[in-house]
């Protein structure tokens, strides 16, 4: 090769090697391959435009005399070999340039491309940008909401249990007032009783009504037991009264009944015991009345008047507290 071709070739590779790199930069502002394929065929456009203008100077001085006719190799003839060369084929040939354009053209060209370039690369950076912010803000969103969610159901948990711990408490004092109320209804219908069993007390002291009592609960005694032989016990202070109430009562009984006389044995072992004292408050008394039972013991009718009051009080509660307290027990 000779020192034209050689200059010729040095040129063309310091030009392809600075091309190269400014289609490097380029190529890093953007990633979009038909770009690159498109900037690549225009950056390869110039460079073979440069290529044919800096070859035809360098032609047109070599035919005004700057280069010695000996020293140019024969156009026919081969280095290599005595045979005449072929002229070269026109596939092989460079293609003519269409316009000849000098270095500040190309640099213009290829400072427009890069501004170009750098702001499609800004506005696609804008647009990844405003994108991100978008999601962003949808995702921040959407996670707000979520614990949004979270609270409110946290919230109503919690509310509802308030609520049950509420309903449960009213219940409860509820049914604590209701036994408040409940035992003071007891308190009173007890203090009744008591009321009622110290005035039975009252009834042994007049002997006349009392001795008439004890007759008609015999006679009543003996209709329930209907025994041709019974048991009879009292207290010991009515001994005598019920001694002379026996055959009177024996005699309406077997009027009543249409029946013989019973034998009645009067028990002067074992008797009931005595009124209620203060010094005996609290254990076994009795306020009067007589204790029936068939000579074997089997069949007992207690119509002492302490028993009688507890008969009395059982069936009569209902309409005591209605008395009392406006309204039927259940």
């Amino acid at each position: 090769m000779g020192s034209l071709g050689r200059s010729i070739y040095g040129k063309t590779t310091k030009e392809k090697t600075r091309n190269n790199e400014e289609t490097d930069k380029i190529g890093s502002a953007t990633r979009d391959p038909a770009r690159v394929s498109l900037i690549q065929a225009r950056v390869s456009f110039l460079l073979h435009s440069r290529t044919a203008n800096d070859a035809s100077r360098s032609i047109s001085s070599t035919s005004e005399g700057s280069f010695p006719s000996s020293s140019l190799p024969s156009p026919l003839l081969d280095p290599r070999s005595d045979q005449p060369s072929r002229p070269a084929a026109a596939a092989d040939r460079p293609p003519p340039p269409a316009a000849k354009m000098n270095d500040a053209d190309v640099s213009k060209q290829i400072q427009q491309m890069v501004r170009f370039i750098r702001q499609e690369a800004e506005e696609k950076a804008n647009e990844i940008s405003v994108s991100a912010e978008e999601e962003f803000n949808i995702e921040k969103l959407q996670l707000v909401e979520a614990e949004k969610k979270k609270i409110r159901q946290e919230y109503e948990r919690k509310e509802k249990q308030v609520e049950i711990r509420k309903k449960i408490e009213y219940s409860m004092q509820l049914n604590a007032s209701r036994i408040k109320v409940l035992q003071g209804q007891d308190d009173v219908v007890n203090s009744m009783k008591e009321a009622a069993a110290k005035e039975l007390l009252s009834v042994s002291h007049h002997h006349h009504v009392y001795r008439k009592l004890l007759n008609d609960l015999i006679v009543q005694s003996l209709l329930r037991l209907k025994e041709p032989a019974v048991l009879l016990r009292c207290r010991k202070d009515d001994l005598h009264l019920v001694e002379s109430v026996l055959d009177s009562a024996k005699e309406e009984y077997a009027k009543k009944a249409s029946v013989h006389p019973p034998e009645i044995i009067v028990d002067d072992r074992v008797y009931l015991p005595p009124a209620p004292s203060h010094h005996n408050a609290h254990g076994l008394h009795c306020s009067g009345g007589v204790v029936l039972a068939s000579r074997d013991g089997k069949i007992v009718c207690e119509n002492t008047l302490d028993a009688r009051l507890d008969v009395v009080f059982r069936k009569k509660l209902p309409e005591i507290r209605k008395w009392l307290f406006g309204q039927v027990a259940a």
